[in-house]
């Protein structure tokens, strides 16, 4: 074997547009069909492309290791204007995370448990101080851990296929990836109903809501995106203009009512209770045909998720993001110890009886000593951001 000629390594040259331009071809190699996640750089736009169309780019671990730390390096990088989020396949931007996957980490004990939540977390506030303006394109499905990876950005553009909610309660969870921030600052008590009973927005009420700040038709997203990516300069407000252009261009179910507004009276006194029970009495006190069905919703709910969300709602009304989600990251936990996170996914998503056997199964038994127990620091093991 001949002997290796040792050279001298080459001085290192200044941060210049060689490097610049090499990082993205780095990039660009990450765009082959089967990769769960896409990372391109096309002229001055990093774009994220989540793309597991057959579990509705649901987010995964591995998923959240690969866009965090791109959007940093994109964050620091001059020659990256803005980032764009979307997600493959027609029917969903993202239905959530994997729950499956923290499902059976939670049952042994796995760290997983641990990290997924710790690492979606800070991913959701990497994206609420963004430095770089953030559009999420959330055509389709957008649930649960979708809406953290949109939601906090500066941007998020609704379609008529856009289905938002966060039904967390529903699965013995509670609506986190920052909901704690972002739903107690809707208009009136609407995050509180959204919240507790996982209610469905779809298409322009999104918008209506306040939770989308543009509405565009589906099949105008291809052309939106080229005209995002050709930008010459892309200061908030020149986005902002191209994307108010293809706003007032839509005219899908622009006559139609925000499917809320006849309730919207009812929403805001029923659902205004200090406690759990209170808004229960309100409900069952108002009698009306539209409080009788919220019962019946919040009545299937997993009564330990439903008392964890009103205080969630209702203590991050006035924190900041980080405090929110490291208040979240602690609740988090807590549904990983607890017996009803379990139950609610074997119900739901598993054997998909739709009997979830929630324990404790009556709201007057969650006490409110197990619920401050709930909401404890961990110590070394809080979230830091």
């Amino acid at each position: 074997m001949a002997a290796r000629v040792l050279r001298p390594l080459p001085r290192p040259k200044p941060y210049n547009r060689l490097q610049i331009i090499l990082q993205h071809l780095k990039i660009s190699k990450q765009t082959d069909s089967t990769a769960e996640v896409l990372l391109e750089k096309k002229g001055g736009a990093g774009i994220i492309t989540l793309n597991r169309p057959k579990a509705l780019n649901a987010v995964n671990l591995s998923m959240i290791r690969q866009i965090y730390p791109q959007i940093k390096t994109w964050e620091k990088d001059p020659e990256t204007f803005l980032i764009i989020i979307k997600g493959t396949g027609g029917k969903a931007f993202c239905a959530g995370g994997d729950i499956r996957a923290i499902t059976d980490a939670g049952k042994v004990g796995n760290k997983l448990a641990q990290d997924f939540f710790k690492e979606e977390y800070t991913l959701n506030n990497a994206i609420g101080t963004c430095k770089k303006p953030y559009v999420a394109l959330i055509d389709g499905i957008t649930m649960g851990g979708g809406v953290g990876l949109s939601v906090h950005g500066h941007f998020r553009v609704a379609t008529e296929k856009t289905v938002f909610a966060m039904p967390e309660t529903a699965i013995g969870l509670f609506p986190d990836v920052g909901g704690g921030y972002f739903l107690p600052r809707l208009s009136g008590k609407i995050g509180y109903y959204l919240a507790l009973t996982g209610f469905r927005l779809k298409g322009r009420d999104v918008l209506k809501a306040g939770i989308a700040t543009h509405f565009v038709d589906s099949e105008k997203l291809p052309a939106l995106e080229k005209d995002l990516i050709a930008l010459k300069s892309s200061s908030k407000e020149n986005i902002a203009d191209l994307l108010n252009s293809y706003h007032m261009k839509s005219q899908a179910d622009q006559e139609k009512d925000f499917v809320l507004d006849e309730h919207m009276d009812k929403i805001n006194s029923l659902f205004s209770g200090d406690s759990m029970e209170e808004i229960v009495k309100n409900l069952k006190q108002d009698g009306s045909p539209f409080a009788i069905k919220q019962l019946e919703t919040i009545n299937k709910m997993s009564p330990t998720s439903l008392k964890l969300t009103l205080r969630q709602l209702r203590e991050g009304a006035s924190m900041s993001l980080q405090d929110v989600l490291m208040m979240e990251y602690r609740l988090s936990q807590a549904c990983m110890r607890g017996p009803d996170f379990y139950e609610g996914v074997r119900a739901v998503l598993i054997d998909r009886d739709q009997s979830p056997r929630w324990k404790p199964a009556a709201l007057e038994e969650v006490s409110d000593e197990f619920v401050d127990d709930c909401f404890k620091p961990l110590g070394s093991n809080d979230l830091k951001l």
